[in-house]
């Protein structure tokens, strides 16, 4: 898994979406909490307006519908089915999608977002790389930062609640990431660490 920049990053999409390829491509943008998924998929969105932006925060499961010690147990708080089956592979098979997000903010579904057929298809957040998303997937993407740039950011993102934060979603990321070998079996690494 070569390391890229940004920038090339966005040099190989102009490329491979120049070929007029007859389904969407679809990038999955996974890595570590305050690498800069979120960042990268508005930067790329805005270069490419033909697209659509999905993100996985928007298929977390209702605290009910969690299995007990999902604390404990990576992606066991995700509805990657509802994500596969609603969202990813009708994008990623040419087809509208729409779904209602879930926000554990508010506790609540959200309205229901209506997306047309774009080429380009991104897919941003933790568990974006996960077994069951990834045959709906062109170009998967791993984003990584150093330890201490990690922390600055997600002190910065989460004021107050980084303690919780971190010592909660950061193992959890970890455990997910040395399980299934998201850095090691992505197409490419990005390190946003200078970015």
């Amino acid at each position: 898994m070569p390391t890229i920049s940004p920038s090339t990053l966005s040099a190989l999409l102009t490329a491979a979406l120049a070929q007029q390829p007859t389904k969407p491509l679809v990038l999955a943008l996974d890595g570590r909490c305050g690498s800069g998924k979120t960042t990268l998929a508005a930067a790329l969105a805005k270069q490419f307006p033909a697209s659509i932006t999905l993100h996985t925060d928007d298929f977390y499961l209702p605290p009910a519908q969690r299995v007990r010690g999902w604390q404990h147990i990576p992606c066991a708080n995700m509805d990657l089915a509802r994500l596969r089956e609603q969202v990813l592979a009708p994008a990623y098979a040419g087809q509208a999608v729409s779904y209602r997000g879930y926000s554990c903010r508010e506790g609540a579904y959200r309205q229901v977002q209506q997306f047309a057929t774009q080429p380009l298809v991104i897919l941003e957040g933790s568990y974006s790389h996960h077994p069951q998303l990834t045959d709906c997937e062109t170009l998967r993407v791993f984003l990584t930062c150093s330890k201490p740039e990690q922390e600055r950011r997600l002190r910065a993102r989460e004021g107050e609640r980084y303690a919780s934060f971190a010592a909660r979603w950061i193992p959890l990321e970890e455990a997910y990431f040395a399980k299934y070998r998201i850095a090691e079996t992505a197409d490419f690494v990005v390190d946003t660490t200078a970015v």
